[in-house]
């Protein structure tokens, strides 16, 4: 038996405004002619961005899409003989305001992968194998090659997790976007088979903590960081920081990581209690959200990994350190809670697909909560 998915967003990236139809702009007449240009839409520059962005959605497709670029709809064929049960499961997020660096550095082909690795891991943690991915993009006035580096960075994210870029959506909105500047927001849909669901009901007492480290601030806490940076700091965004041993701009730029290919080779071979992809909130405000209620995590801060970047961010901000666990993942980007009699097995596992874990805390009996200590 074979199941089909039709989605309603626009695989075609045709162009949308919030100005006037089209039909409606090419036929207004006054003293002076008015178009879409007039108003502020550059319907060539559209066809431009299209052309682009079409090879690179295409550079991503598999067996299981059955729709070209420029239906209505994507059409994706669920692989339901691999799943007894099959569920699927979808995310949606943004860059957030990562992007402002984007928009300063000019460096736009990294934030795609960005977006699709932070949903890639926000589906993972249930057991999750991303399946597709569709993005939407607003922008105040289209720049094609900004566009087709923005898609770039989206089907390299696609193609490194073995997804396909089924679609999306670019809308040029004159007037609600600043010029130069754009949002970027990704959909994602993965499948689980029922009795593989992981969500953190299996953790018991006893239970040790793996955090798997980050490269840096991944997609959260940027607007603090850019705050310390760039106005108490005074920062341009290629000055080199010697504590940091980079440019600033090139640390904060460093892509999300995505945990899906040794978080599956772990999964294949035992099942952790729960995982938790750290995000906006930090360790505290995400690993909360799969602890039992009779039970509490207690992390330790001496047991994180090092990075340069929260200290100088601390020490430069004169942050509070509960603040700094509160708007960054501190080092850990990625938890999973382990049985102890795993978790030298889940070491190993790790370690054999070239990726480190740190212990940094337990599960202990107590009300539903996060220590860190």
């Amino acid at each position: 038996m074979s199941i089909f998915v039709q989605t309603g967003v626009d695989p075609s990236y045709h162009l949308t405004t919030g100005i006037v139809s089209a039909n409606l702009a090419r036929t207004m007449v006054d003293k002076k002619k008015v178009n879409y240009a007039s108003a502020g839409v550059s319907l060539e520059a559209a066809d431009k961005a299209l052309e682009k962005v079409k090879k690179l959605a295409r550079s991503t497709f598999n067996e299981n899409v059955l729709s070209d670029i420029g239906s209505f709809g994507g059409l994706f064929k669920i692989p339901v003989a691999d799943y007894d049960e099959p569920v699927l499961v979808s995310s949606t997020d943004s860059v957030g305001t990562k992007l402002k660096l984007a928009f300063i550095s000019g460096i736009h082909t990294t934030v795609g992968q960005d977006i699709v690795n932070h949903c890639v891991n926000d589906i993972l943690v249930q057991g999750a194998k991303p399946l597709f991915f569709m993005d939407y993009i607003g922008v105040g006035r289209l720049e094609p090659n900004i566009i087709a580096d923005v898609v770039s960075g989206l089907a390299q994210g696609c193609r490194e997790n073995d997804m396909s870029l089924l679609g999306g959506e670019m809308a040029e909105l004159p007037g609600f976007y600043n010029d130069g500047e754009y949002d970027l927001v990704g959909t994602i849909v993965g499948i689980v088979d029922r009795k593989d669901i992981i969500d953190g009901s299996a953790i018991g007492e006893g239970d040790i903590i793996l955090g798997l480290p980050s490269v840096g601030l991944h997609t959260n806490g940027y607007s603090l960081a850019r705050k310390i940076c760039f106005e108490i700091a005074g920062l341009k965004i290629d000055d080199y920081v010697e504590s940091i041993d980079n440019e600033i701009g090139r640390e904060l730029m460093k892509v999300h990581r995505s945990y899906l290919k040794p978080v599956s080779a772990l999964l294949k071979e035992l099942r952790p209690g729960g995982m938790a992809h750290i995000t906006g909130g930090g360790i505290a405000g995400n690993l909360v959200r799969i602890i039992p209620e009779s039970l509490k995590a207690k992390v330790e801060r001496d047991r994180r990994p090092k990075l340069p970047i929260f200290d100088y961010l601390r020490k430069t901000g004169n942050v509070a350190d509960d603040d700094m666990y509160d708007a960054f993942n501190m080092g850990i980007g990625y938890i999973i809670v382990v049985a102890p009699d795993d978790i030298e097995k889940a070491e190993n596992i790790l370690s054999g697909c070239g990726q480190s874990g740190y212990r940094i805390g337990r599960i202990e009996r107590g009300s539903r909560a996060v220590e860190i200590v």
